[in-house]
């Protein structure tokens, strides 16, 4: 069993301070481009920013005036990954493959995070954060389970090797956090794909009012942040992590009506609303859709205790701050990623080898 060690004593660094160097896996992604911002925004001026090393298959945009390095490797070659966690205080690694090709969920998600974890334990990683999914439950509903309450039952290579993931994580004293759908700048699956079934299925089943967890990815990204500065030493764990406040989807269908200008809704039976978006959307799954039409909500209790954080000032406002980016990548004409290029249901995620 692999497991986190502490430094060897000649070593200046104190765990939980702000000069602990950090390594965001999977920088340039959707969640890890929030971390980051979230980290050098802490951070203006070079002098206090905590060396940040980003491992990512392209440069970050963030720089934190020059504070920021940048190196390469691949989840799915350990050697390209040697010296990545040297000097290293804190692994945040958010980068997974979230397609549905089970051989690379298996290489990237499973063996490329247990490649990560023997570098940081070669290396003498004090904590590792892994951002997982709310996924690895399975089919709902699901109403408010607290953590440890459920037995996983992940339907989905994707699902199914960031499960396996997790248990190299927290075996080897990391901390393992399980978002179910995250929102703002940068998202390509989440509401553009729910933006897609409400444009090509103007119709709704009658009598469903599910509720769901979700988060911000800057609120996701203050939690890992906070959670990399803690001086308390990692002892592994799971963690829920989205607003504590369930969202009503028909708030979300709603506002995505309004933004894209569609008329309300047709209802209609759900056995004959599931038809229609068979016939329309036929890449999304009976899993996705379960999500859409049932409730899928955790108890997020411990992660907010934890960190002794503000959850945020909730769903509308926050969808309020990003709904020009959204205007625009949701305009007509303007390609987005499918159901099966990016299972948006599946978990926030990088869909990259290279992290």
């Amino acid at each position: 069993m692999l497991t986190l060690t502490s430094r060897p004593s000649n070593t200046t660094l104190t765990a939980g301070t702000d000069t602990d160097p950090v390594l965001v896996v999977g920088g340039t992604g959707f969640i890890g481009s929030a971390v980051l911002r979230e980290l050098t925004r802490e951070h203006p001026s070079p002098n206090t920013t905590p060396p940040l090393h980003v491992l990512s298959r392209t440069p970050p945009r963030v720089t934190a005036a020059g504070g920021v390095r940048h190196v390469t490797g691949d989840l799915t070659d350990p050697s390209t990954l040697r010296e990545v966690c040297s000097g290293i205080g804190t692994v945040i690694h958010t980068a997974s493959y979230v397609g549905r090709d089970k051989q690379k969920c298996h290489d990237i998600n499973y063996l490329g995070t247990r490649a990560l974890l023997e570098e940081a334990h070669r290396n003498g990683v004090r904590r590792f954060i892994y951002v997982s999914t709310a996924s690895v439950y399975g089919m709902g509903p699901h109403r408010g389970p607290a953590e440890g309450q459920l037995t996983p039952s992940p339907t989905s290579p994707a699902s199914t090797s960031r499960l396996r993931a997790e248990e190299a994580v927290r075996a080897a004293g990391g901390i393992v956090l399980r978002p179910h759908l995250v929102y703002g700048i940068g998202d390509r699956w989440f509401i553009p794909t729910l933006a897609r079934v409400l444009r090509e299925v103007p119709y709704w089943p009658v009598g469903t009012a599910p509720r769901a967890s979700v988060i911000a990815a800057e609120d996701l990204a203050r939690v890992i942040a906070t959670l990399a500065r803690q001086s308390e030493p990692h002892d592994g764990g799971t963690y829920h992590v989205a607003d504590p406040r369930p969202l009503l989807m028909e708030d979300l269908y709603s506002s995505l009506r309004t933004l894209l200008r569609l008329p309300a809704a047709q209802e209609v039976p759900i056995g004959e609303h599931r038809s229609l978006v068979r016939q329309l959307v036929p890449d999304l799954s009976d899993h996705q859709y379960a999500l859409l039409t049932q409730d899928c909500w955790f108890d997020t209790t411990r992660i907010w205790q934890r960190t002794g954080l503000n959850p945020g000032p909730g769903f509308e406002r926050r969808l309020a701050a990003c709904s020009a980016w959204y205007a625009k990548q949701l305009a007509p004409g303007v390609h987005t990623q499918s159901a099966t290029a990016r299972p948006w249901l599946r978990g926030p995620a990088t869909a990259t080898a290279a992290a």
